[in-house]
């Protein structure tokens, strides 16, 4: 095979398998502004243990249907050191829905337990390869690194909380406290696509 065809082989092998080859093992730290104006990163919590990083928007209607349970979450895990951050890194000249002075107005509308922050350059969301919204992450400290743990959806009901019979995050994050493998560590996240500038 020629060079040539092999590098269109190789691009076609990747494009076929898509989001799961490129999606990152790990991820750094970040600075992102918080809808209540204060500069948080995941060195503000010396003492997590990991993190349950969501990313999210105002404007997609599957988004709208995870504030209570977003809310739940952070009350639940938060006690035991693996807070949870919302992440919107929504382009906002597509979407004026979620600008920042709207995203301040949906945290208080839905008393956020949690640090709405606000991704503006998009480069987090980038980072962390995240696809739709709602698009979830459990990250885990390792030897100093923040290792993905599980990436995709929160649960595996969207409309119907009531109906739901997998809680994805819940059920990774107990895992990781019990010392043990994530047994689902991807699903699809299912919701509106974030579009990348560039």
């Amino acid at each position: 095979m020629r060079y040539g065809n092999k590098l269109l082989f190789l691009i076609a092998i990747i494009l076929l398998c898509g989001f799961t080859i490129l999606q990152p093992k790990t991820v750094d730290d970040f600075k992102l502004k918080n809808t209540d104006g204060e500069w948080i990163s995941l060195k503000n919590y010396p003492n997590a243990k990991g993190f349950i990083i969501v990313f999210t928007c105002n404007h997609c209607p599957f988004a709208k249907q995870y504030p209570e349970r977003l809310n739940a979450l952070s009350k639940k895990y938060k006690a035991l050191d693996i807070p949870l951050i919302a992440i919107s890194s929504t382009d906002t000249l597509m979407y004026a829905e979620d600008t920042y002075d709207n995203m301040i107005e949906t945290a208080k509308q839905h008393h956020f337990d949690f640090p709405y922050l606000q991704d503006d350059t998009q480069s987090v969301g980038k980072k962390f390869g995240a696809q739709k919204t709602p698009h979830a992450f459990v990250i885990w400290k390792e030897n100093n690194l923040w290792s993905i743990k599980y990436n995709g959806a929160i649960d595996d009901n969207g409309g119907e909380p009531t109906k739901v019979i997998h809680d994805y995050i819940s059920d990774a994050v107990n895992s990781l406290l019990e010392g043990k493998k994530v047994a689902v560590t991807e699903t699809k996240s299912i919701g509106c696509q974030i579009h990348y500038r560039n």
